[in-house]
């Protein structure tokens, strides 16, 4: 049958009705949108790193309290995930997101301003990592709404936003703040991120529902003449034995022996029917669904979110103070971010290409990737010279991709949740990793500190992956535990219930019978 579309008119509100998920038409729109996003927010908070001894030397401050700047930020993103989903499905995606976009470049022009790490706290960790979090969270959901098939290769390849975003943003903005210092630096990119109020814009809302029935097919309707003569010839036998009729028909009550005009009562029944199928009663829509937190297999891919957080933002925002403390030049600290962008690039395209294959069991070839990154992050304290980096940034980069394209799409699988729970089992999930959100920068920020070495810092990533991988490796054991310990359950009941009582086929012949003799009886008293 062909896919069908509708486009429902409405104000500001236009929605894509669909027969079935379209894997493509307007979702391809979705999916540029979304590499935008990507490209303006976690692009800019990869590349932040390239202001790091910029605001040291400026403010005077520790790396530690410099790096609570990017840990604010994403733990504001990150914690306030459920608000995210409420108001994307009180609101609708699209005005949640052109509302995060003001939001973000609001935070970054006035951090432009700041005179103190207190007011980058405020402007650039609570004002921007809040329209982060409503901007990304809402268009990657949406987006997942639109593919099925594709989904995954779709999701990775549009992800790849801010790979592009590290790749040509940290060598833009070294070179730019030579030109006219790091405060119109930063408030060029703060302008350059009003982009994520117009890729709001395009996110048209998605409804899937089911084909109309419009008319009776041919054989409905010829089925439906040969029962009302089978009842008309039933009905007209003057005895009780001639059988009980299949058709719902009043004239089939036992005292009745001519029967009575019944061509319009079927119709009625059928077009009732029809009626009923072509409009279904929607089910009303829950702002936050906090049930899917008793589902063991997401408890446990949450804690994998959690620890593997760790390892997501640390690597960016020191790669280049590393390269720095072995004697490596700016420009060469900027390419060596930049490599690690391109590399990760292909680790998202080769992961959704990975994933889109059938069949495949996608919880695991995740489980791979992260195993590998957690080899890549202690791969970097070994590193010496710009070759070095260099090597182990883009091995850091290709299975970083790999990991951070697909997680949180994965929720969309049965493995997790499934797509029907996808929207609050998002914001339930990034939630979660607020808190690694809120702790991985600083912590490393203290160790490198204490150690006077940035080497303890990846050491610490490597550690919460590691942990990470652990609960990733429950998740699918946990899913098939609960199902399989369900359908035994389930036959134990069947079993201790058995089957149910035979009905004699001269039930109704029976009762007939005891109500004629208990009539006779009051009629004899």
């Amino acid at each position: 049958s062909k896919m069908t579309v509708k486009a429902v008119k409405m104000p500001c509100t236009s929605a894509n009705v669909y027969t079935k998920v379209p894997d493509g038409g307007w979702g391809w729109t979705v999916a540029f949108a979304f590499f935008v996003v990507e490209a303006l927010t976690y692009g800019i908070i990869k590349s932040f790193g390239v202001f790091f001894n910029d605001l040291m030397e400026s403010f005077d401050e520790t790396n530690s309290r410099i790096s609570w700047i990017i840990s604010i930020c994403v733990f504001v993103q990150t914690f306030t995930a459920p608000l995210s989903t409420v108001l994307s499905n009180r609101f609708g995606h699209r005005f949640v997101v052109m509302a995060g976009g003001l939001l973000v470049s609001t935070g970054m022009v006035i951090a432009s301003f700041a005179r103190s790490v207190v007011d980058m706290y405020v402007t650039i960790g609570v004002v921007s990592g809040l329209g982060y979090c409503l901007s990304f969270l809402p268009t990657v959901t949406i987006l997942s709404q639109y593919f099925d098939k594709r989904r995954s290769l779709v999701t990775a390849v549009a992800s790849t936003g801010e790979c592009f975003a590290v790749f040509s943003f940290a060598p833009a903005i070294t070179a730019l703040k030579e030109q006219i210092g790091w405060r119109y630096s930063m408030l060029s990119v703060g302008v350059l991120q009003l982009g994520i109020t117009a890729c709001g814009s395009l996110l048209r809302p998605i409804v899937i529902r089911e084909q109309e029935v419009k008319a009776q097919p041919p054989e409905e309707s010829t089925e439906t003449k040969y029962m009302l003569e089978n009842e008309q010839t039933c009905t007209s036998i003057e005895s009780i034995d001639s059988g009980v009729d299949i058709t719902t028909s009043p004239s089939n009550v036992p005292g009745k022996t001519k029967a009575e005009p019944k061509s319009e009562e079927p119709k009625q029944h059928g077009q009732n029917l029809i009626e009923n199928n072509s409009t279904p009663p929607e089910p009303k829509t829950k702002l936050l669904d906090f049930s899917v937190m008793k589902d063991y297999s997401f408890i446990c891919y949450a804690f994998f979110g959690l620890f593997a957080t760790l390892g997501f933002f640390a690597p960016s925002l020191y790669i280049i103070p590393l390269s720095r403390s072995l004697g490596i030049s700016k420009d060469h600290s900027a390419y060596i971010l930049s490599a690690m962008a391109i590399a990760e690039v292909f680790g998202r395209i080769f992961a959704g290409w990975v994933l889109n294959k059938k069949p495949i069991r996608k919880i695991y070839i995740e489980l791979i990737c992260v195993i590998l990154l957690s080899v890549a992050l202690v791969a970097f304290p070994f590193a010496s010279g710009f070759w070095g980096l260099m090597i182990c940034s883009v091995y850091f980069g290709f299975m970083l991709g790999t990991v951070a394209g697909t997680h949180i799409p994965l929720l969309a699988e049965d493995d997790v949740v499934g797509i029907e729970r996808m929207s609050s089992a998002a914001g339930v999930y990034v939630f979660i990793q607020s808190l690694a959100g809120l702790a991985g920068p600083p912590l490393a920020g203290v160790l490198v500190d204490t150690t006077k070495n940035y080497s303890s810092a990846f050491y610490s990533c490597a550690a919460g992956m590691v942990l990470g991988a652990v609960f990733l490796a429950l998740v699918r054991p946990c899913k098939t535990g609960l199902c399989h310990h369900q359908q035994q359950h389930q036959k134990v009941e069947e079993s201790t219930a058995g089957p149910p009582p035979e009905l004699p086929d001269d039930f109704i012949d029976m009762d007939i019978g005891k109500a004629e003799n208990s009539g006779k009886g009051s009629d004899s008293v």
